[in-house]
């Protein structure tokens, strides 16, 4: 049974009005109190306002012909379902002057001058910072980087940067998350060398190891192999060591699973990204999409998320025996358990919710800001017995954190234990989580994706814009319909 509604707060506005009033701004990417609050949280906006996901950065190095491309793809193959992109150091070859020209075979090509450094670091740059980026297209014939459109390389979540010198310059090794050497035997490489200069570039084979003689090996003796002692991982047989390319793709997965809040928050959980999910986020955020296929998406997306956040449950073994006769070991699911949608857009999670656990009880909190003085009023209907229940918090998304951590608040005075409280929203940013987990670290907040920030008016951004609004199809007019249908209070 359901208690019967409450009202926590000061003000004799009418339940009507402040519904109406609630079914505007969705508060969890508001202040509810700007004057109180207001340079506290502008100075959490300017420091997350240029907050982004920082990629993975790969770089790979070893002796020409070690197998780093042959690496590389294999690195590239195994991620599949994430972004992606390869780097060449060699694409930030100087271009030759004319006296270079004249003697290009005396040009050492494995010395670290021969590279356009400064170029590589502004590019790398911005790639990590989340902008795209032309990548010049180095003609081996000419000697010349601008014979070939540079190649647009648009930010990803991985980054792997790939040459024979990219250990040799600190500023480019601290850009990196993983350093890789690929360790091939000399013998190997030239061999590898000469197949490959004389097949693929109809070179002479006397012109080959002449150059090897006078450039490459003194180049790898002094330059390349030095760099070896700066690699977290070295790759016996280059390409031929699978144990080792495996090994290193799962503890590349293992790392984008994990955002950087969560490196700070041990109770925040973010699900593992694909591109179905980047896909429906897409869909959702796009504000041309119809309101049929926002809430197509969204449900899917939620879905999820409940899903998800019903993993973090309490759960018992469980022995059963089946059609075969055969007896399988499993787990039973956590029996008390409830559901609180933060009105109105935590709404539009409550089938999935009872899609996902049959007959399941879902009280409801609104909460109001009343006037300029800061207090709130909060009206909620929630199961008598609700301090002896697991509790899944619905609301679509956190911003500020204000309302979650008024909602959370009432949750704890009603006598439920802070750890049985799991917290699920599509979208979180920085700032809510940075409230919400400092204030409450025992709960746990399950998402989908960690948001940029708040913009100057205390939106989240990117986001997706009022998502009540967009959910249910409401404009200003007709906002209240969908709270009068799904709640009484009396």
């Amino acid at each position: 049974m359901f208690d019967s509604v409450k009202i926590v707060g000061m003000g004799s506005a009418s339940v009507v009005d402040l519904i109406e009033a609630s079914s505007g701004v969705h508060f969890s990417g508001r202040l509810l109190d700007r004057k109180q609050q207001n340079g506290h949280t502008r100075s959490l906006t300017s420091e997350t306002e240029n907050f982004y996901k920082q990629p993975f950065v790969i770089g790979v190095a070893g002796g020409a012909a070690s197998g780093k491309t042959t690496v590389c793809d294999m690195i590239i193959h195994q991620l599949h379902d994430q972004r992606v992109v390869l780097v060449n150091q060699d694409s930030f070859y100087h271009n030759l002057t004319s006296e270079e020209l004249m003697q290009v075979h005396e040009y050492n090509f494995d010395h670290p001058d021969a590279f356009d450094t400064e170029e590589l670091l502004s590019s790398m740059d911005k790639l990590r910072h989340g902008e795209p980026v032309d990548i010049p297209k180095y003609d081996f014939k000419s000697y010349k980087n601008n014979v070939f459109p540079p190649r647009r390389v648009n930010p990803s979540d991985v980054i792997i940067l790939e040459g024979i010198l990219v250990f040799h310059d600190p500023r480019v090794r601290e850009l990196m998350n993983m350093k890789i050497f690929v360790d091939t035997d000399a013998d190997v490489r030239l061999a590898r060398r000469i197949r490959r200069d004389t097949v693929e570039k109809a070179r002479d084979i006397a012109a080959v190891l002449d150059q090897y003689s006078k450039f490459v090996k003194p180049a790898f003796d002094d330059f390349i192999l030095p760099t070896k002692k700066y690699a977290d991982i070295i790759i016996p047989r280059g390409g031929d060591n699978h144990v080792a390319i495996d090994l290193i793709v799962q503890h590349i997965r293992t790392k984008l699973g994990q955002h950087d809040l969560c490196k700070i928050y041990p109770n925040l959980y973010v699900i593992q990204s694909t591109f179905q999910i980047r896909g429906m986020h897409t869909l959702i955020r796009d504000a041309k999409t119809t309101k049929h296929d926002f809430v197509f998406y969204a449900d899917r997306l939620i879905r999820l998320v409940v899903e998800h956040g019903l993993g973090h449950l309490p759960f018992t073994e469980k022995q059963v025996t089946t059609p075969t006769g055969s007896v399988y070991s499993g787990v039973d699911f956590c029996k008390r358990l409830c559901g609180v949608s933060v009105i109105r857009s935590g709404e539009s999670m409550e089938n999935a919710l009872r899609a996902c656990c049959k007959g399941i009880k879902i009280g409801k909190i609104l909460i109001h800001r009343e006037g300029d003085n800061g207090q709130q009023l909060i009206y909620e209907k929630l199961p008598s017995d609700i301090s002896n229940r697991h509790v899944l918090l619905l609301d679509p998304i956190l911003g500020t954190g204000n309302s979650a951590v008024q909602a959370i608040s009432l949750l704890i005075s009603k006598g439920v234990p802070e750890p049985n409280i799991i917290f699920l929203n599509l979208i979180s940013a920085p700032q809510g989580v940075h409230v919400v987990c400092k204030r409450f670290p025992r709960i746990k907040i399950v998402t989908s994706e960690i948001e940029i920030g708040l913009n100057q008016d205390f939106r989240v951004v990117p986001g997706m814009g009022e998502f009540g609004d967009r959910y249910f199809g409401t404009d200003d007019e007709e906002q209240v319909r969908p709270l009068h249908n799904s709640c009484s209070f009396k």
